[in-house]
């Protein structure tokens, strides 16, 4: 066998290991630990659509102030992984304020009485940075709405729901329902 013919079969064999450790590196979302998860439906005439990565509690406390799974008082993904991703086709009213038809990233800030979720232009990136703060760009911030917890049944992994009333966010013994019209 010739120099050229070694080359070209080396080559090809390069190629084709590296195409399946590109595919084997992207990995099956669905065997994440907290697998992608989408919450649909419509709101006066717009349709309403939340993906996200749905994390579980997994016997940890979420909610408090030390900085666990999403502290009080920080800026928080609102999922897991991808930054959070809510979708309205039609402009909607969420909390009485105008939200324009488009895709946005969803953040939140916990806290004990008053939640805030933050609807951000930027989409598409990892929910948080290597320090581990969410990678959100304040310039981006489209609306920032105001909601009130309520305490609910225990919820092992984060779920959205889209109702006719709006959009509730329940994970762990929380919920948080966010009018919008």
């Amino acid at each position: 066998m010739n120099h050229a013919v070694a080359y070209r079969i080396m080559i090809l064999l390069l190629a084709s290991f590296l195409v399946n450790l590109s595919g084997w590196a992207q990995g099956d979302k669905a065997s994440r630990p907290s697998p992608p998860a989408t919450a649909s439906g419509k709101i006066n005439g717009a349709t309403i659509t939340v993906n996200y990565s749905s994390p579980s509690v997994k016997g940890r406390k979420v909610w408090d102030s030390s900085g666990n799974l999403a502290p009080y008082g920080k800026v928080w993904r609102a999922g897991a992984n991808e930054a959070t991703l809510f979708e309205t086709d039609k402009e909607i009213k969420i909390e009485g304020k105008s939200l324009p038809a488009g895709k946005y990233s969803l953040f939140a800030i916990p806290d004990e009485n008053e939640w805030k979720f933050i609807f951000n232009s930027q989409t598409g990136q990892w929910g948080i940075k290597r320090g581990g703060e969410a990678n959100r760009d304040p310039a981006n911030d489209v609306l920032t709405v105001s909601a009130k917890p309520v305490q609910s049944s225990m919820n092992e992994r984060l779920v959205y729901e889209v109702t006719d009333k709006g959009v509730t966010l329940k994970w762990d013994t929380v919920e948080v329902p966010i009018s919008i019209k």
